[in-house]
């Protein structure tokens, strides 16, 4: 008799609907749905994916005509740019929406379900890229690494490694180390991410035995303490800046004038100044210095064989947060993004030459209004950080006697302590369905999933609840999946986030330009999971192990 744990027989429930939706499972009759038929496949010899973090779709919009030409205007003239891509998971947060971007599919499949999560094995939170078996290399002395050993199944990284016997290249960087890891899958050639402690762009012991000789000159010439005296100004004249909030709002959090410092208080360069340094725009300049070294020194599409190059701007999300969708300093980090991919086109054609590189862009989420200022205009708020876990607590104790039942929350999660539930003799399904029913009392709350609904499919027919379930990995999630009403944000005085299933967190750009490109406007639906199947179809690549998003056949040249 073969036995199948639960948990075993809800991915693979998962697996078979996701073959069963998707349109490589279908029969097609015979020429259709290949890319360059009749044609010869177009010639790639390197793929740049380029996510902004935190990036909403309507940037695009709002700011287009304060773009210049090389930029995004460049994506969305000669490109081809969907208009109604959205994410397809709950939570919206920078791990999901990065393994989505290259694996091709949601947390429920590619098991990063979060930036962190509670890890009942080892009875800690864990980060979805930490890993105590590596070391650091390039940073503080001893420090800990990371690696992509949490992501489940392959990348388009991964498969370029796999046809081409390792021949392709491939390199991620980023001022995160998620950001950089999670796309460029298993074994790239190297995934670089920002030290806060050293200024230095660092990696770990999962991809080498020590930092390349490059990384190591490009920390010693370009080190970012060259920017210690820099301020942080407006691109452009302030009345550029009519269609965002005035400079001047409380809701914004500390330093929220224009001009920024990056030196504060401080008198030499250090972590507080490499913490401001990455939240302003010169950070994602810096970045792309090191996108470009990472072309020359790797040689990135030297040859036939293609390779490929990911690279995250983090710097736009740590504004975000600070200052909201609606604020001065968002619109400056995106006209300056703008300036900044401007320089990869140019110095990209010149190295490797435009008519060879398939660029894809998108973000890893949106974000939310901050809620004070939608809440001036009658809708909004915040819930108090501890609501959901004190009245958890209060109708489990009346019911079941005083313990404590929780052993962690965060990432919209709650996790029971199972070793109680059993001690007590409780049934965890109704002890689950208590809490909910509790959870769902607070003002502000939407809903509230249990883990029993999910992995046994009794969850309701809605979008929303969809989402919670694309986004659910059994042995990660909690006992609880938590969803606020739109507007509302759990905890924080000031500042906004995200990580919801609502339009603001979901809709992010998508834009492809390149080799076989077909360019226009698209309004069908898409996901950024179908950057991944369509990136394969273009290089004539299998897809990514696990890949549920569709081939954006619609915008690819020969596609029929």
């Amino acid at each position: 008799m073969v036995i199948i744990r639960p948990a075993r027989v809800v991915c693979l429930c998962f697996v078979m609907v996701s073959l069963i939706l998707s349109p490589l499972a279908q029969v097609r009759p015979r020429g259709r749905g290949e890319v360059g038929s009749g044609q010869t496949r177009p010639s790639i010899r390197l793929v740049v994916g380029i996510v902004i973090d935190q990036f909403r779709y309507d940037y695009l919009t709002r700011f287009e005509d304060q773009f210049v030409e090389g930029g995004f205007r460049r994506f969305l003239q000669r490109g081809a740019n969907f208009t109604d891509n959205n994410y397809l998971h709950t939570p919206t947060y920078t791990a999901p929406g990065h393994a989505t971007f290259m694996s091709g599919t949601t947390p429920a499949l590619n098991g990063i379900v979060g930036n962190e999560w509670y890890d009942r094995a080892t009875g800690r939170e864990v980060s979805s890229v930490s890993d105590s078996k590596v070391r650091q290399l390039g940073g503080r002395e001893g420090a800990t690494g990371a690696s992509p050993h949490r992501l489940i199944g392959s990348t388009i990284g991964d498969q370029l490694k796999l046809v081409t016997q390792g021949r392709a290249k491939v390199v991620g960087v980023s001022l995160k180390d998620r950001s950089a890891i999670l796309p460029a899958g298993k074994r790239p050639n190297g995934a670089y991410w920002y030290d806060g402690n050293t200024g230095n762009f660092v990696s770990s012991t999962w991809y080498f035995g020590e930092l390349p000789a490059w990384v190591r000159g490009f920390n010693r010439d370009h080190h970012s303490d060259k920017y210690f005296d820099r301020t942080w100004e407006r691109l452009l004249p302030e009345a550029a800046y009519g269609r965002s909030a005035g400079d001047d709002n409380d809701y914004e959090g500390k330093d929220h004038l224009f001009p920024h410092s990056l030196r504060g208080k401080d008198e030499k360069p250090g972590p507080s100044f490499y913490g401001r340094f990455q939240a302003s725009p010169f950070a994602n300049d810096h970045l792309a210095d090191l996108a470009l070294a990472a072309i020359e020194n790797e040689g990135l599409g030297k040859d036939e064989v293609p390779d490929l190059l990911t690279v995250s701007f983090s710097s736009n999300d740590l504004v975000g947060h600070a200052f909201g969708p609606h604020s001065q300093e968002v619109q400056d980090i995106t006209l300056r993004t703008d300036r900044t991919i401007a320089r990869l086109f140019e110095q990209i054609d010149r190295k490797v030459g435009l008519q060879h590189v398939l660029f894809a862009l998108t973000a890893d989420h949106g974000v939310a209004p901050v809620p004070e200022q939608v809440k001036a205009l009658g809708y909004g708020g915040r819930v108090g950080g501890s609501e959901v876990r004190r009245v958890i607590d209060k109708a489990l104790d009346a019911r079941y006697g005083d313990e404590e039942w929780i052993l962690s929350t965060g990432n919209g999660n709650v996790y029971f302590d199972l070793e109680v539930i059993a001690r007590k003799k409780v049934d965890v399904g109704t002890a689950e369905t208590i809490a909910a029913a509790a959870v769902l009392g607070v003002p502000g709350i939407a809903a509230c999933f249990t883990r029993s609904q999910i992995v046994t499919g009794q969850t309701p027919a809605t979008r929303l609840a969809q989402s919670v379930v694309l986004g659910f990995h059994p042995e990660r999630n909690g006992n609880l999946v938590v969803v606020t009403e739109p507007f509302y944000l759990v905890g924080g005085s000031s500042g906004t986030s995200h990580g919801t299933p609502y339009s603001y967190d979901t809709h992010v750009p998508l834009l492809l330009l390149g080799p076989g490109v077909r360019p226009g406007w698209y309004s069908q639906s898409s996901s950024p999971a179908d950057i991944a199947p369509t990136i394969a179809a273009l290089l004539g690549l299998n897809p990514p192990s696990n890949r549920t998003g569709r081939i954006l056949g619609e915008a690819l040249l020969g596609f029929r």
